[in-house]
């Protein structure tokens, strides 16, 4: 199949790799982006190990929290303009209040909202605004304390980022402290154990063919290939990962020192893992101009 400049170009942004290099993987893999990005891994040409969802949509992440319990909603807008908008935020807040008292997003989009339901109240902002609009996931915790960040705050609890933190013991500033963590980290699980096991195998399968590239003999390979594993999981798991508020110590041994127990967690990023169509604005204007 062809490989377009956009292909490449994704490519290079997601892994830091050459242009060349780039190019040679997606032919390779016949234009397929994962398997791209995992056989420049295996080559040791990616700087990147993770893979982050591409953030393309606008709107607002809003977070609630109400004794055990903290909710976060996703309500998104075709611009950053409107996100910006003060009905918008006032209509984003209505839901992540409503949404404590939802069990999961289909629920929501029922539940009241000043005599309507949710959906209603996002048609009628669609019409009142002119620009469409979705409510597209929550995500709750619950705990013995819940605490919330928001980062790229637009507004009082609704942002770019929400997070939030479920624990028991510690206290209200080390869970802000952790929430904040989890902002910046972005780790894909509270523990080993809370792994996606298709993810492990999928990161193990690409350690044994990047160590095999090493021509080291079998055993050799099986001691490498357990080290990188130990570190790939204490990279991507909160509780394993160096806590960026003091690096001396991973999250878990952090939450210890402070007498608290981390049970669980939701980061919700703003058009997270939507893929927006870019458009080229100098394309669009020459092409206006012709008539």
């Amino acid at each position: 199949m062809a490989i377009t400049a956009a292909q490449v170009k994704e490519l290079r942004e997601m892994t830091g790799a050459g242009m060349m290099d780039a190019k040679k993987a997606l032919v390779e893999t016949d234009g397929d982006m994962e398997a791209a990005i995992d056989w420049l891994r295996t080559k040791g040409l990616a700087k990147a190990a993770k893979k982050s969802g591409r953030t393309a949509a606008e709107g607002l992440v809003a977070v609630v929290v109400e004794g055990g319990k903290g909710v976060a909603v996703e309500v998104n807008s075709e611009t950053d303009f409107v996100a910006k908008n003060a009905d918008f935020q006032d209509m984003v807040s209505g839901i992540a209040k409503a949404a404590l008292g939802a069990a999961d997003v289909e629920a929501l989009k029922t539940a009241d909202l000043g005599g309507k339901s949710v959906a209603d109240t996002i048609t009628d902002k669609i019409a009142t605004i002119g620009e469409n609009m979705s409510l597209r996931r929550m995500a709750s915790v619950d705990g013995e304390k819940v605490a919330a960040y928001v980062h790229n705050a637009a507004t009082a609890g609704m942002g770019q980022i929400g997070v939030l933190v479920s624990m028991t013991g510690g206290d209200e500033a080390f869970g802000k402290q952790v929430a904040m963590h989890i902002a910046a980290a972005n780790p894909a699980s509270l523990s080993a154990d809370d792994l996606d096991a298709a993810v492990v195998e999928k990161e193990r399968q690409v350690q044994i063919d990047i160590a095999r590239e090493s021509g080291k003999p079998e055993q050799v390979i099986e001691k490498m290939i357990e080290g990188r594993m130990k570190k790939f999981l204490a990279e991507v798991t909160l509780l394993g990962q160096q806590f960026v508020v003091n690096p001396d110590v991973t999250v878990e041994q952090a939450a210890k020192d402070a007498g608290a127990t981390i049970t669980g967690f939701v980061r919700m990023a703003v058009g997270e893992g939507i893929e927006k169509v870019e458009e080229d604005f100098a394309a669009e204007v020459a092409k206006a101009a012709q008539g």
